[in-house]
């Protein structure tokens, strides 16, 4: 996937292009980025592969606001895919990304074919000030006090399954050495204190699906199917696959993903 940037009103957005044909678009979570998705790339031929880097992270511009919510992150979004030019697209949120691909349903369901929430972040939002405090600062906090190396190597291997290839925790150990503290912060408090299905009050606008790696231990595969249920979504389960269920198994993933895009990114089905 080749790194690009584009200048915008709010400033610089990085992100990551392959392929041609039907656009669609992959925000990554928290602790990662752009290129923690070429694994994907050759298990998704036939498609335009679009991975931004979120605002704060690699070249990308940080929000505006110390204190950002979901939505904001999707009014950059929106001017992204406007200056790229894309029109509709499938949308795969990964972790927080989940939170951010759910606040553009809602603001812009006519720009989407279809949304993948894939090991959805759910986010704080209705806990007790301790717990929404202790969120926020677990994370960016520990990344200033531990450094990059520290933080990334004792992390990296959680967000993947046990036995996990040493080239994939490579890859999640060097995505967190590249983090921004500023828009790592910012995340920190989006995820504490924003919430997923707050922006879904009357369910999802477009189609959707949730995946969730079956052994992911962060947001763990009883959680997701659960809200799966209580949106009235299918769920799919990726075996051998942690939190970063895209990295553990690309091919399962990328499967997953052709399996829902195809109908709806097919000729007869856009506008």
């Amino acid at each position: 996937m080749t790194p690009q940037t584009l200048t915008l009103d709010a400033g610089r957005q990085a992100y990551r292009e392959t392929g041609e044909g039907p656009a669609i678009v992959l925000l990554h979570g928290i602790s990662s980025g752009a290129a923690s998705w070429a694994p994907l790339a050759a298990h998704l031929a036939g498609y335009r592969l679009l991975a931004w880097d979120a605002p704060g992270y690699g070249n990308s511009q940080p929000l505006a606001a110390d204190e950002p919510t979901a939505a904001d992150y999707a009014a950059r979004l929106e001017a992204w895919l406007d200056a790229l030019g894309v029109e509709r697209c499938v949308l795969v949120g990964h972790s927080l990304g989940a939170m951010m691909a759910s606040a553009f349903a809602a603001r812009r369901p006519e720009r989407l074919a279809g949304v993948i929430l894939a090991d959805p972040a759910l986010g704080y939002r209705d806990a007790d000030d301790a717990k929404r405090d202790s969120v926020y600062r677990s994370r960016w906090t520990m990344l200033v006090e531990q450094g990059h190396e520290a933080y990334a190597a004792a992390r990296a291997p959680r967000l993947l399954r046990d036995g996990a290839d040493d080239a994939d925790v490579a890859r999640v150990r060097e995505g967190m050495q590249r983090l921004h503290v500023e828009g790592f912060a910012q995340a920190c408090w989006m995820l504490a204190n924003d919430a997923l299905e707050g922006y879904l009050s009357e369910g999802l606008p477009v189609p959707a699906t949730v995946l969730c790696g079956d052994e992911d231990a962060i947001t763990t595969p009883a959680a997701s199917r659960a809200l799966a249920e209580r949106l009235g979504l299918p769920y799919r389960g990726l075996p051998r696959a942690g939190h970063a269920s895209y990295i553990d198994a690309p091919e399962a993933f990328g499967a997953a993903v052709a399996a829902f895009a195809g109908p709806l990114l097919a000729p007869s089905t856009r506008n």
